[in-house]
């Protein structure tokens, strides 16, 4: 049987101030995190377990230790068990453990909304003139990209190499309804007026570890954040930062679903590609999506046709599974994007950016006689991402209704403030609630506190769906502070809890 696919994102965002001279976005970007009001511990980030130099594939550095050590410190851990911290000179929300892909996307949105409130709290602090913009895109269109990744929860006996057999194509194919488009094109690739990611022209690699270069379309960093024995985390770099809620589901859930099947072995054998890089940078650039991308075996498909063939395969799997509503709305909402596409791309305005943005900009260049390589276009690709709703396109047409939504205002703020309620989100998010002074550090997988003894108290939270609500609501209620709570955990020489975590018992 697959494990649950609990899943998340991380999201780098852009960053500038306006008529600032000496502009520092890794300044800019720890006052935006810095700036943050809303409910938070700010704490030291502990990389004590995260290894970045272990590679799933069974080699790498083993002993390599993350080398952004101010990421450790412009750090806060969010009562909604979010983290919100800069890296690599961007302001980074990653959200909290999601039970699933549709709660995922909630807790996605609500990043923007913790993102760009701090963004007007940092810019409070500018000079006069000076306007400080915050941006959910991939690119600053001067040969930069930076990242929105994806996590997903695998079984540790699942091979890599199957990974990577499988999932590629899919994942180079998946880009027609993934992409939030952008003028133009970078990195040295050919010249195209419009292309449907932001993220593609930057890929050069099939399998690598690293991220920031020689980027690969399967990156095989393995941190599992939990049970190294029993879970592996698949760490997804190629995708793109997406404003439509629907688009995020999909991106999400499609992936997920994806890979449940194959840990359950529920697919036909692998579709291969003959050149995984070029089709990348092909698919992005084919708005017309129809050419054909070469096969290992000699064959062709387009991304339409493939994704077609992946519809076919998961729907049969989902029938098959124990059924769960939200895979059923991730299908129907994966057909129909699917259809739009075949029939007439036009229909997808709704659901997707990059079909929102290029209606936007063809509006402009049919108004104003504007060619592809006017600034003015190049303006309205980056205003499309302003998260200050009263700037961003995305949010003007979500406003008057011409974007589809999954959720309700209400509802993403919520996801603000509180934590889900199924994985070990919840135990992180309410221990920044009730007892924000006595945490000292935190990660993924564990939170230390200072409760007056000699010796620091690191509570292990190895198993991600463990201190969820149902099991840790009464100690944490009954518990008037961190010392008690940890005396009911059974801490002892400085560490506490199980290697199940902090609901074992409850």
């Amino acid at each position: 049987m697959a494990v649950h696919k609990v899943c998340g994102t991380e999201t780098e965002f852009g960053i500038t101030v306006r008529n600032q001279g000496d502009f520092n976005p890794a300044i800019a970007s720890g006052q935006v995190v810095n700036s943050y009001a809303g409910k938070r511990a700010r704490v030291q980030w502990s990389f004590e377990e995260e290894s970045p130099g272990r590679d799933a594939r069974g080699f790498g550095v083993e002993g390599a230790t993350v080398a952004d050590y101010d990421s450790a410190l412009v750090n806060v851990v969010l009562s909604n068990g979010a983290r919100l911290y800069v890296d690599h000179a961007h302001p980074e929300y990653s959200t909290p453990e999601c039970f699933d892909p549709l709660e995922a996307a909630l807790h996605d949105k609500a990043g923007e909304v913790v993102v760009a409130r701090a963004g007007v709290s940092a810019g409070a602090l500018l000079e006069g003139g000076q306007r400080m913009g915050l941006y959910k895109n991939n690119s600053d269109g001067k040969g930069n990209s930076y990242g929105a990744h994806e996590n997903y929860l695998l079984s540790r006996e699942l091979p890599f190499a199957d990974v990577i057999e499988y999932f590629t194509t899919f994942l180079v194919s998946r880009q027609i309804f993934t992409g939030s488009g952008k003028v133009g094109a970078e990195n040295g690739r050919p010249d195209v007026p419009f292309q449907l990611t932001q993220r593609a022209d930057f890929f050069e690699e099939r399998v690598g570890l690293e991220t920031t270069l020689k980027r690969p379309i399967i990156n095989t960093r393995d941190e599992p954040h939990g049970d190294p024995a029993k879970y592996r985390r698949l760490h997804v770099i190629i995708g793109d930062a997406n404003l439509s809620e629907p688009q995020t589901f999909i991106k999400l859930g499609t992936a997920a679903l994806f890979l449940a099947a194959l840990e359950d072995g529920a697919l036909p054998d692998p579709v291969a590609l003959q050149d995984p890089v070029a089709a990348t940078w092909q698919v992005s650039h084919d708005l017309d999506f129809r050419l054909p991308l070469s096969l290992e075996d000699g064959g062709s498909a387009t991304a339409l046709e493939l994704q077609w063939q992946y519809l076919e395969w998961l729907t049969k799997y989902s029938e098959l599974a124990t059924p769960d509503p939200v895979y059923d709305h991730v299908l129907a909402l994966w057909e129909g994007v699917l259809t739009d596409l075949e029939a007439d791309p036009v229909r997808l305005v709704d659901r997707l950016d990059w079909a929102a943005k290029l209606r936007i900009l063809e509006g402009y260049r049919e108004r104003d006689g504007l060619r592809w390589d006017d600034s003015k276009l190049r303006a309205l690709d980056l205003q499309y991402h302003d998260i200050d709703p009263k700037r961003g396109l995305y949010y003007r047409l979500a406003g008057r209704g011409s974007m589809q939504r999954l959720f309700t205002d209400q509802e993403i703020e919520a996801a603000v403030a509180e934590p889900p309620e199924r994985t070990r989100a919840y135990f992180r998010g309410r221990c920044v609630s009730r007892f924000p002074g006595s945490l000292v550090a935190a990660n993924w997988d564990s939170l230390v506190f200072e409760v007056g003894e000699d010796t620091l108290k690191r509570v292990p939270m190895m198993e991600p769906l463990r201190g969820t609500k149902d099991r840790v609501d009464t100690v944490l209620d009954q518990s008037a502070d961190a010392a008690a709570l940890v005396r009911v955990l059974g801490g002892s020489n400085g560490r506490t809890g199980t290697k199940e975590g902090p609901a074992e018992g409850n």
